[in-house]
């Protein structure tokens, strides 16, 4: 069982004025603290700083082939998926067709002359 804390009194809390980060306030009293602003950022916030220079060219026809790699996988996989959920589902069929007890449930197929 969790125990309660009291309701604490006005005293214990504070309401802060805010204020952008790119003008420059003053110090601000209220009550017993006080908020000092806050100081800019002295380099840009950017991925810049992160970037190096590249010794090599970009293999365009390497990423080609790569993506054309993946599609191709991507077709079979979505294509051995369909294939194997039409079998399942003929399967099932035929099953339930046997489970019934009906004696026509496999498709003779006869060849044409």
């Amino acid at each position: 069982m969790k125990t309660q804390r009291p309701i604490s009194s006005d005293d214990e809390h504070r309401v802060l004025q805010f204020r952008p980060r790119t003008s420059p306030s003053p110090t601000v009293r209220r009550g017993g603290g006080s908020v000092q602003p806050l100081r800019a950022a002295p380099e840009p916030l950017d991925l810049s700083r992160y970037e190096q220079p590249r010794s090599e060219p970009n293999e365009y026809r390497h990423r080609m082939l790569a993506n054309i790699a993946a599609l191709a996988f991507t077709i079979a996989l979505t294509a051995i998926g369909i294939w194997l959920a039409v079998s399942i589902a003929e399967l099932r069929r035929t099953q339930d067709c046997v489970l019934m007890g009906r004696r026509d449930c496999l498709k003779i197929t006869t060849p044409h002359i």
